[in-house]
Parts: C-alpha cells; sequence; structure tokens
C-alpha cells in the first residue's frame, strides 16, 4: 500500500439554500472587504445578487471583480489582481464553475504573495500565507472547491499552468444543489462528464492511495446514479445533489492522487482547436480506459461495481468504456475527432503537445509516443 499525507484544509457545507450562510461565514474571519470573482454569466442567472446580498445583510463591505471567462488566463488573473489592488480585500469568495474559482485562486497567489501567476506554475511556490477563501461552485464538474491547485492558461503561448500550494486551498466550500438548477443543459452534460472523468482517473493513477480511491469510488457511484438523471430530468434536486457531491469527491481525489492521459490527450484539443474540455476528455476517456484496462482491468471493475455488483473482471475495462460512450451520445457530446472536424492530420503535434502535459506522468501505463497516437487513431 503506498503512503499518504492527507490534511483536509477545507471545511465542506452542504444543503440546499446554504449560499444564505456566506455572510456568517465570511464574519468568521472578520473581514474589512470581500472581493467575490464570479463571471458575468452567474450574475445574470442572479447567483451573485444571492451571494453579495448575504454578505452585506452581514454587514461587511463588497466588491466584485468579473473580467475573466471559460479558462482563466495569466492576463484575466492581472486584470483581478488590478481590482484587489483597488479594494483591498481580506476575504475572497470564488463563485460559479471552474473558471471562477481557479481565477480567484490565481488572484490569490498574485495579490498575497507578489509577481506573476507564472511564478507560481508548479507545486509549494506560496511565499506567504495567502488570504482565505469561501468557494461557492455553480456546477457539478470540476471539484476546484475541494483542491490547493488553480489551472491559468498563458496569455500568449496558451499552456495550461497548474499552480498549487497547500496555503491555496479554500477555507469553506458552500455546496448548494439549488444554485445548480440554471445551469444551461448543454453545461450540464459537459461538467458532469468532466467529474466523471476525474473519478475514473484518479482511481487508476500511480499515485492511488487509500484515500483517494475511497474518494473516487464514491465519486463515481454517485455520479453514475445521476447523470443520466439530470440530463432527463434538469429539475431532480436530488440527481443534482449527487453530481454535485460527486464532483466535489473527484476533486478531492484529484488533491492526492492526480489524474492521467485523458486529460493528457484532451488538453491539446482544447488548446489547439477550442474543444470545451469536458468534450475533450470525454472524446478521449473511454480510449484510455481501454489502453489501461488491458493491465489493470481489477481496478475497473472496482469502479463499475458501484453501479454493476455483477460485472466479472475481465469485461469490466470494456463495459466501462461502453458506459462513457453511452453517456457520451445521451449529453448529445461527439465521440470522434470527425464530428468535431478536428482534421487527423494534427495526431503527430496533438502526440508531442500530450507528451508534455504534466498529467500523463500520473498515467499507471507510462505514455510514449506510439501509445498515444493510438490513442487519437482510436477516436478518428
Amino acid at each position: 500500500m503506498l503512503p499518504f499525507d492527507i490534511q483536509s484544509r477545507t471545511r465542506f457545507i452542504f444543503g440546499e439554500g446554504t449560499i444564505s450562510k456566506l455572510g456568517a461565514l465570511a464574519c468568521e474571519y472578520k473581514p474589512r472587504c470581500v472581493l467575490v470573482v464570479s463571471d458575468r454569466g452567474i450574475m445574470e442567472a442572479g447567483h451573485g445578487s444571492a451571494a453579495l446580498t448575504s454578505l452585506r445583510e452581514a454587514g461587511l463591505e463588497v466588491a466584485s471583480f468579473h473580467d475573466f471567462s471559460e479558462n482563466p488566463t495569466s492576463a484575466m488573473v492581472d486584470a483581478g489582481v488590478q481590482r484587489a489592488n483597488e479594494v483591498k480585500p481580506d476575504l475572497l469568495v470564488g463563485l460559479g464553475g471552474g473558471s471562477s474559482m481557479d481565477c480567484c485562486k490565481g488572484i490569490n497567489f498574485v495579490y498575497s504573495c507578489g509577481g506573476t501567476i507564472h511564478d507560481y506554475h508548479g507545486v509549494g511556490k506560496a511565499t506567504c500565507d495567502m488570504l482565505p477563501m469561501i468557494a461557492i461552485p455553480t456546477t457539478a464538474g470540476t471539484g476546484s472547491e475541494a483542491q490547493s491547485f488553480a489551472l491559468i492558461s498563458d496569455a500568449e503561448t496558451h499552456t495550461k499552468m497548474a499552480c498549487g500550494d497547500p496555503r491555496a486551498a479554500c477555507r469553506v466550500a458552500i455546496l448548494d444543489p439549488k444554485l445548480t438548477l440554471t445551469q444551461p443543459p448543454a453545461v450540464s452534460a459537459l461538467t458532469g462528464i468532466d467529474a466523471v472523468s476525474h473519478a475514473i482517473e484518479t482511481y487508476v493513477t500511480k499515485r492511488r492511495n487509500a484515500i483517494s480511491t475511497t474518494y473516487s469510488r464514491r465519486s463515481f457511484g454517485m455520479l453514475a446514479r445521476g447523470f443520466s438523471r439530470v440530463l432527463a430530468r434538469p429539475e431532480d434536486l436530488e440527481a443534482r445533489s449527487c453530481m454535485q457531491v460527486g464532483a466535489c469527491l473527484a476533486g478531492m481525489a484529484i488533491e492526492t492522487s492526480m489524474l492521467g492521459a485523458a486529460h493528457a490527450t484532451a488538453n491539446p484539443l482544447t488548446a489547439r482547436h477550442g474543444i470545451t474540455h469536458g468534450q475533450a476528455v470525454g472524446l478521449m476517456l473511454p480510449a484510455v480506459v481501454r489502453m489501461n484496462g488491458s493491465e489493470h482491468a481489477p481496478w475497473y471493475a472496482e469502479l463499475v461495481r458501484e453501479v454493476e455488483p455483477e460485472v466479472r473482471v475481465e469485461e469490466a475495462p470494456e463495459r466501462l468504456a461502453a458506459m462513457l460512450t453511452q453517456w457520451l451520445k445521451e449529453a448529445n457530446l461527439a465521440t470522434s475527432l470527425e464530428e468535431l472536424s478536428v482534421p487527423q492530420d494534427g495526431i503527430e503535434q496533438f502526440t508531442e503537445d500530450a507528451l508534455k502535459q504534466w498529467t500523463g506522468t500520473f498515467n499507471p501505463i507510462p505514455l510514449d509516443s506510439k501509445r498515444v497516437k493510438a490513442l487519437y487513431r482510436s477516436v478518428i
């Protein structure tokens, strides 16, 4: 059994309507000013108003920052730091999907420790304690609320930088399933597939351990039971709850286990062709399951048994791959590069890019050019 060193740094609060507790929770840190980092879509959905109202009713000064988009860049972090310098916050709130929470963490790194976000690319590079942060996810996808990492893209090269440090972990995560009801169907689909990919990839990495596999397995069971229900009945709060808690548990697994080949091969598709992350990782995941399953079928059998207790070990990888493909079709997502109008003559470049991805180093079967090309060719 692999050793592990895990300390839960985040307080998790789950329940319908728990966003109303934000003001009281913020007051525990005695801030003068709170900076809410949230994209404009979240504000338009009304969630920003609920958060700001709760904070103001608690007697706190509140400022906001919205000038960022999906896949936040170093330039967007710089703009957020400029806003922080103007209002001098003592507490940060990341409200929205993974982009909001990642941007908020990125701002925290630079505002608290100085320099630029590039200085924090890697692990453990914070130079001082960071501002306390409260995360409020409005999607069930990234699990960023449970992680001490921010994913920020370089504004010029578009390279994704993983910036992680224990001091970047959120102090509090508010999980309110009602906030996910306003997601458009496409967002529910894309973020849901992303969460599923996290549960599956974290279960089979080189860094898997007794704690991470516990989180991953329970996460997969909840997501597998909730995903189709959310697609068919978007108003189903119990299914929404399964997705939100499942995504959070998968995020907790990432914190100690990391990810694998599906994310390594998905990122070049996003960087070079603008394929949404959930679509890209969903496309690659069945092929990765089949590859890893050639050596690790028992692990996949343990996952599949969360929903199909009688599955045989030798059948589990193919059964899981078929399950994933079915979910992609239910979600109206593509299952081939052709459907996405991605030319196959880019495979050489994709392969070169994928082999540079940090996540690929944790895959249980080592990645090389031959294996990565085979993955891409299998999804042509």
